[in-house]
């Protein structure tokens, strides 16, 4: 059995980064990829947790990281089955219930980070205020994926929502309310 922190290659390489230096960016913070609990049940506020249908619909959810410090977080959504599971979308599930398709895949939720700003709002003068190892993430994800801190965070936003906002939304309404996979999309940020 491998000890690697989840099945994709790219989420171990950030893990290793993160489990020397974890103050990477504001409200970030990695958990047990896929921790089982009922998050998803309860943000939802879906009765019949136990029902085998909705279990496996949940299932397709994989949280691995917090996105705030007010519990909102992260999770890769399973829409295929492709073999390639660093090109899931990735949903932020917020602590308001906001629900949002922030990026197309692991490598933009990256450049998300690299704005060290839980809502990926660009230099509002609080440089002061970076996260304590932001900088040498910085280096890290240039040196790693050859990647930088994005021009324009909404794009990737706007781009992921484009691309998967219909889908997810379509794929919540089977098991959720036409509220939440309605406000899909309408990106909160």
């Amino acid at each position: 059995m491998s000890d690697a922190y989840s099945p994709i290659p790219e989420l171990n390489l950030l893990r290793e980064f993160y489990d020397r230096q974890p103050a990477i960016s504001d409200g970030f913070e990695m958990y047990e990829y896929g921790q089982p609990d009922d998050a998803f049940v309860h943000w939802f506020d879906i009765p019949g947790a136990r029902d085998p249908e909705l279990a496996g619909h949940l299932a397709r959810l994989v949280p691995f990281a917090q996105a705030s410090g007010s519990g909102s977080f992260y999770a890769l959504w399973r829409c295929d089955d492709r073999a390639d599971l660093a090109t899931l979308p990735v949903i932020r599930f917020g602590d308001e219930g906001d629900l949002d398709v922030i990026a197309s895949g692991l490598r933009e939720l990256f450049r998300l980070l690299a704005v060290d700003d839980e809502w990926y709002m660009l230099d509002d003068g609080a440089a002061d205020e970076r996260s304590t190892d932001h900088a040498d993430y910085l280096v890290w994800l240039r040196r790693t994926f050859g990647l930088t801190r994005p021009d324009d965070p909404q794009a990737i936003i706007n781009t992921a929502t484009a691309e998967y906002g219909c889908q997810f939304a379509d794929w919540l309404r089977q098991f959720a309310s036409a509220e939440i996979a309605d406000s899909v999309l309408e990106p909160s940020f």
